[in-house]
C-alpha cells in the first residue's frame, strides 16, 4: 500500500508520500518518508535478537527432520499397529471360542466337569488378553518414551522461541513513539493498552498513515488531506485493485490513528435526513416490508444516528414493538422484513434459518459488461480479515461456505440470489477475480468509491408467520440505468 498526505508549512503546499511495511526488502528509500522507527539496521538490536531466534528455529528444524527422531517416531507408528494387530487378534479367537461354546451348550446338557473345563477355557482366553494388553503398554510406553525425548527438547525450544519473540515484539512497540497532533507522545504499547486486543498486532506502526503522519508533525507540517491506493496484483484471498484507494486497517492503525488525529478527523459524519426516504411498502398486524434507503443503519449503532428499527419505534401502535428479522449492509438499500411481536419474529426468523426466505438483489456493476443472459452459481468460503475490519477475505482453508446465483439482466446490472447470508457476500462474490472479477459501483471497500453502493435489495418471498400464505414484495430504484 502506498500513500500521500497534502500538507502546508507557512501558506505554502507540499505532499509527503510513504508505503507500507518495506519495499524491495527495504524500509529506507529516496522519496519517501522515513519509518517511525528503522528497526533493520543490519548491527542493531532487533536484526541481533532476530538472528538468535533463527538460531533456535535451526535448532528445532534440526531435530525435527533428524533421523534419530524420524526413527524413533517411524519405530512407535510400527509398534502402535503391532500391538492393535495383536490385541485385535486375540479379542477375535476369544470371539470365537465362545462362540464354540455357546454352539456346545446348545447341544447338549453337559455334566458339571464339561461346564467346569469351558469356564477354564473362558478364564484363560480372557487372561491371556490382558497378558497381551499387558506386554505390548509396556513396549508402547517405551516407544512412546524414546519419542517424548525428542518432543520434550521441541517444545523446550519453541516455548523459548515464543518468550525470545514476545520480548523483542514489546521491544519493538516500545521504541515506536508516536506524535500526536497536539505533540504528545506515547508508544504503541500504551496506545493499545486501552483497548479491545490490548497489544498491538505484528506490524503495527509501519503502514502509511502513521509514517506520514509522525513525519509531518515532527517537521511542523499541517496535514491537509491523506489517501492511501494499492499498487500490482492483489494479494491471495483479499481483494485489491490497482491504483484503487483504500481506507485505514482497523486492527493496527485505527487505534494509532485515534491517538494521533484530532477527534473531529474521524468522527463520523450523517449522511442528512434519510428519514424522508424511508418508506414502510407493506405492513399488516404482524410485520412489516420496508424500503431502507442507502446509508441508513438496519439497527441503532453506538451514535444517535437514524436506523430502521429506532424509525418504527417512532410509528409503533400500542402493544407493537420491531424486532429485526434480518439486516441489511448500511450502505445497501431495498427490502427489510421487521416484526411486530415475538411470535411472527420467531416464525420469520426459522423460515431465514431453514432457507426458506428467497431474496433477490440487483447490482449495477463496474467494468466491462458481462454477456446479456449469462448466469451462473458463485461459490467462496469468506471469513472476517481480523486485522482489516469489516473485511472479508477468500479463505479456502478457515472460510465458511458461500453461495450466490446470479444472471445478467442489462448492462452493468445482474440479479444476485443469495443461497447463504454471509457479511459483504455479495460485494466479495461480485469484485473476487473468482467471482465476477466486476465489483459493485460504489463499492468503497472492494471497488471505486462513489455517490452509493449501488446494491438493492429489490425482492422478497416469504411465508406469512400467521396465515402460511407466500407473501412477495417488490422494489425497484432508480439507481439502475434505463435500458437502451
Amino acid at each position: 500500500m502506498f500513500g500521500v498526505l497534502v500538507v502546508t508549512k507557512e501558506e505554502k503546499m507540499y505532499y509527503l508520500a510513504a508505503f507500507s511495511g518495506q519495499l524491495y526488502d527495504k524500509s529506507v528509500l529516496p522519496g519517501f518518508v522515513p519509518p517511525v522507527f528503522d528497526f533493520l539496521a543490519p548491527d542493531g538490536y532487533f536484526k541481533s535478537h532476530e538472528a538468535e531466534i533463527t538460531v533456535v528455529n535451526q535448532r528445532i528444524s534440526d531435530i525435527e527432520s533428524g533421523g534419530d527422531y524420524l526413527q524413533a517416531r517411524m519405530f512407535l507408528r510400527q509398534t502402535e499397529a503391532e500391538a492393535e494387530e495383536s490385541i485385535s487378534k486375540a479379542k477375535a479367537n476369544m470371539l470365537k471360542a465362545k462362540e464354540n461354546r455357546d454352539a456346545v451348550r446348545s447341544q447338549k446338557t453337559l455334566s458339571p466337569e464339561e461346564e467346569a473345563a469351558l469356564v477354564k477355557e473362558s478364564q484363560f482366553l480372557k487372561a491371556e488378553l490382558r497378558r497381551v494388553k499387558q506386554r505390548w503398554a509396556a513396549q508402547l510406553e517405551k516407544a512412546r518414551g524414546a519419542v517424548s525425548v525428542y518432543e520434550q527438547q521441541i517444545e523446550t525450544l519453541a516455548s523459548q522461541r515464543k518468550k525470545m519473540s514476545e520480548a523483542l515484539q514489546n521491544w519493538l512497540f516500545e521504541h515506536f513513539v508516536m506524535v500526536n497532533y497536539l505533540g504528545e507522545r506515547r508508544n504503541l504499547i500504551d496506545i493499545f493498552r486501552d483497548t479491545v486486543q490490548q497489544l498491538p498486532p505484528a506490524g503495527t506502526g509501519e503502514c502509511c498513515e502513521p509514517k506520514l503522519l509522525q513525519y509531518a508533525y515532527t517537521h511542523g507540517l499541517k496535514p491537509v488531506q491523506m489517501a492511501m491506493f494499492w499498487w500490482g496484483k492483489s494479494p491471495e484471498g483479499e481483494i485489491r485493485h490497482h491504483l484503487h484507494y483504500y481506507p485505514a486497517c482497523s486492527g493496527k492503525c485505527k487505534p494509532v490513528l485515534t491517538y494521533m488525529l484530532p477527534p473531529e478527523v474521524l468522527a463520523s459524519k450523517a449522511k442528512g435526513a434519510l428519514a424522508e426516504k424511508f418508506e414502510i411498502v407493506y405492513e399488516d398486524d404482524d410485520l412489516w416490508v420496508v424500503n431502507k434507503p442507502s446509508g441508513m443503519l438496519s439497527v441503532p449503532g453506538k451514535t444517535d444516528r437514524e436506523s430502521v428499527i429506532s424509525i418504527l419505534q417512532g410509528r409503533c401502535q400500542e402493544e407493537e414493538s420491531p424486532f429485526v428479522v434480518h439486516r441489511l449492509d448500511m450502505d445497501t438499500s431495498g427490502l427489510m422484513i421487521v416484526a411486530k411481536h415475538k411470535s411472527a419474529h420467531y416464525r420469520l426468523q426459522k423460515q431465514f434459518k431453514d432457507r426458506e426466505i428467497h431474496k433477490t438483489y440487483k447490482a449495477v456493476l463496474d467494468d466491462d459488461p458481462l454477456p446479456l443472459g449469462e448466469e451462473g452459481r458463485i461459490e467462496l468460503p469468506l471469513a472476517p480479515d481480523i486485522m482489516h475490519r469489516p473485511f472479508q477475505r477468500v479463505d479456502k482453508k478457515h472460510g465458511k461456505p458461500t453461495v450466490t446465483l446470479y444472471r445478467v439482466v442489462g448492462e452493468h446490472v445482474v440479479e444476485l440470489h443469495p443461497l447463504t447470508g454471509r457479511t459483504h457476500q455479495l460485494r466479495v462474490h461480485c469484485a473476487h477475480s473468482e467471482g465476477l472479477g466486476r465489483p459493485i459501483k460504489g463499492d468503497n471497500l472492494y471497488g471505486h468509491r462513489s455517490d452509493r453502493l449501488y446494491l438493492h435489495a429489490s425482492r422478497i418471498v416469504f411465508s406469512h408467520p400467521k396465515t402460511g400464505e407466500r407473501v412477495e414484495v417488490s422494489s425497484e430504484s432508480a439507481i439502475f440505468p434505463m435500458p437502451s
